[in-house]
């Protein structure tokens, strides 16, 4: 919906497309989060050890990505 509206705002595919890719490259890293909590659950952390252990590996998930993409030149 949201690149719908930024076509229909803007008329530019050039946007459009340099969101999609952003959201694309972004996407991988929150699947962390996805993968690490309900395995940190059944480990018996914790609800809230679990879910900060989950969101800090994914903060450093989006740290490193955003690194890499800068190392092969690309632009978010």
């Amino acid at each position: 919906m949201a690149m719908l509206w930024l076509y229909i705002d803007t008329q530019d595919v050039e946007k459009v497309s340099a969101l999609s890719a952003s959201i694309f490259w972004l996407v991988l890293p929150s699947l962390v989060l996805f993968v690490l909590l309900p395995l940190l659950l059944k480990l018996v952390w914790g609800f809230y050890p679990s879910l900060s252990a989950s969101v800090a590996s994914t903060v450093l998930s989006y740290f490193a990505m955003i690194s890499a993409l800068n190392y092969f030149g690309i632009k978010l």
